[in-house]
C-alpha cells in the first residue's frame, strides 16, 4: 500500500494551488483526466486557442496576480472589459439595470415606472430579490430571462444571494436619477494570457513536483476511518485528503449519505468555433436573454489579442438532468450556427475549426438548503481530515482566484499541524 501525508484529489486550480503552498513534498496528486487543469484546460486546433469555457481572470489580490504572471512565458494582457447585451435587435451596454437610458423611450419609461412601484421584498428567492430591487420592467426584460437561461432553472428556487458579490447591483436611486452608475465591477478589467487559461495552470504547476502528479487515476472509494483511498490502480493511505471534486461525488465515494435533490446544478454545453475572418470588432462578450436564441453568451477570443480570424466560445445552459447523445449535440451545433447568423455575429464567414465540451456540473444551484447541507457535510468530512475545497468542492459560486486563496489558506493551516 502506498502512503502519503497529503493526498490531493484533482489537478485543477485548487489542487495545484494547495500543493504549491505546502512546506514539504510529501504529497500525491491524483487526477482522473489524462492532463492537468480541470475546467481551466485549453485546446489548440487549426491555429485557434480555446478554453473549455470563457475563463478570464479577475484579481482582487495583486500579490497573487503578480506571482502567477511572473511564472508565465509569453504575453499576458490586462484588458478593459467591453461587454454588451443583444436586446431588441440592437446592442446596449452591460449591465442592463445600469444602462436602461439606452433603451427606446417607451421601454425606458416602463422600467422607471416599475422601479418606482417595485414590490416590497417577499420571500428569499433570487427572483424575489430581482423584483424587489428593480421592479418588473428591468427584471422581466433582462434579469429574469437571462439568468433562467444561464441556470436552466426557475429563479424562484435559488437563494437571493446565489451570485454573491458577482451580481452587478445598482441602487434604485441612481437608476431613477439617470446617473452614470456603471461601476468598476469585479470584472471591469481582466487578465488573459496568450496560450489560454491553461497558462495559469502551468504557472501553478511550476511550483509542484511533476513526479507527484498521477494522471488518469480516479479515486473510487475512500474509507474515512482507515484513511485509505482506493483508486483504479492502487490503495493509498493518507493523513490528510484534499479534494476539489464536486462535493456530491466526494460524498458518494466516501459513502456519506445526503439528499440528492438539495444539490442540483445545470450543465453548460460550450461550442468553440473558429471562422475564416473577423466578425464584430472590440466586444469581448455578448449576453442574450431571448428564449428563442439557443445560447446565453458568446465570447470573442480574437478581440482580446487582435487576431484576424473570429474565434468564439458559445455557451448553452442545460438542465442538470439533460442527456445528450451525438445526434443531440450535432443538432444543437446546427442551431447555434443558425442563431449566430440571426444575431448578426456570423455574416458569410466560413467555419474552419470547432471543438465542444460539456461542463457537468457547471453552475450549482445555490439555495438555503444547499448552503446548510454543504456546510454540514464538509464539516463532517473535515473531522476525518478530508477537506472539500474549490468551487465545486464547496458547492458555491466563486472566482478562480477565490479557489487559490482558499487552497493556500488550508495549506498554511495544515502546514502548522504536527
Amino acid at each position: 500500500m502506498d502512503r502519503t501525508r497529503y493526498l490531493i484529489v484533482g489537478a485543477g486550480v485548487s489542487g495545484l494551488a494547495f500543493a504549491d503552498s505546502l512546506f514539504d513534498d510529501d504529497y500525491l496528486i491524483v487526477e482522473a483526466e489524462n492532463e492537468i487543469g480541470g475546467y481551466c484546460r485549453s485546446v489548440e486546433r487549426d491555429g485557434f486557442v480555446w478554453d473549455y469555457s470563457g475563463h478570464f481572470f479577475h484579481f482582487r489580490h495583486p500579490e497573487i496576480e503578480k506571482d502567477l504572471v511572473e511564472r508565465m512565458e509569453g504575453r499576458v494582457l490586462q484588458v478593459q472589459r467591453n461587454s454588451r447585451i443583444w436586446y431588441g435587435g440592437r446592442f446596449i451596454d452591460y449591465p442592463f439595470q445600469r444602462n436602461i437610458a439606452q433603451l427606446p423611450e417607451r421601454e425606458r419609461e416602463e422600467c422607471l415606472s416599475a422601479l418606482r412601484n417595485r414590490p416590497e421584498a417577499r420571500g428569499g428567492s433570487f427572483k424575489d430579490m430581482l423584483y424587489a430591487r428593480y421592479g418588473t420592467g428591468i427584471a422581466d426584460k433582462f434579469l429574469v430571462p437571462y439568468n433562467e437561461k444561464l441556470y436552466a432553472t426557475n429563479l424562484a428556487l435559488l437563494d437571493a444571494d446565489a451570485m454573491g458579490r458577482f451580481f452587478p447591483h445598482a441602487s434604485a436611486e441612481d437608476i431613477l436619477k439617470g446617473a452614470d452608475t456603471r461601476p468598476e465591477g469585479y470584472n471591469a478589467t481582466f487578465t488573459y494570457p496568450e496560450g489560454g487559461a491553461i497558462q495559469y495552470i502551468n504557472a501553478l504547476a511550476r511550483g509542484v513536483r511533476s513526479d507527484r502528479i498521477s494522471l488518469s487515476e480516479r479515486v473510487e472509494h475512500i474509507e474515512l476511518r482507515r484513511k485509505v483511498a482506493t483508486t483504479n490502480r492502487r490503495e493509498i493511505r493518507y493523513e490528510h485528503l484534499v479534494s476539489s471534486a464536486p462535493l456530491v461525488s466526494l460524498l458518494d465515494i466516501c459513502a456519506v449519505g445526503y439528499d440528492r435533490e438539495i444539490f442540483s446544478h445545470n450543465k453548460v454545453l460550450v461550442f468553440n468555433l473558429g471562422f475564416d475572418r473577423k466578425g464584430p470588432e472590440s466586444v469581448h462578450w455578448i449576453y442574450y436573454p431571448q428564449k428563442d436564441i439557443s445560447f446565453y453568451r458568446v465570447g470573442f477570443y480574437d478581440n482580446i489579442f487582435g487576431s484576424n480570424r473570429m474565434s468564439l466560445y458559445v455557451e448553452v445552459g442545460l438542465p442538470g438532468e439533460a442527456e445528450l447523445d451525438d445526434d443531440d449535440r450535432g443538432a444543437m451545433k446546427a442551431r447555434v450556427l443558425a442563431d449566430l447568423q440571426t444575431c448578426g455575429v456570423v455574416d458569410n464567414q466560413t467555419l474552419v475549426a470547432s471543438h465542444q465540451v460539456l461542463l457537468d456540473p457547471a453552475y450549482v444551484h445555490i439555495t438555503m438548503k444547499s448552503n446548510a447541507e454543504a456546510a454540514t457535510k464538509r464539516a463532517l468530512l473535515a473531522t476525518d481530515q478530508v477537506h472539500s475545497i474549490g468551487r465545486y468542492g464547496a458547492w458555491t459560486y466563486c472566482s478562480i482566484e477565490d479557489n487559490i486563496v482558499e487552497a493556500r489558506a488550508l495549506a498554511r493551516r495544515l502546514n502548522s499541524t504536527p
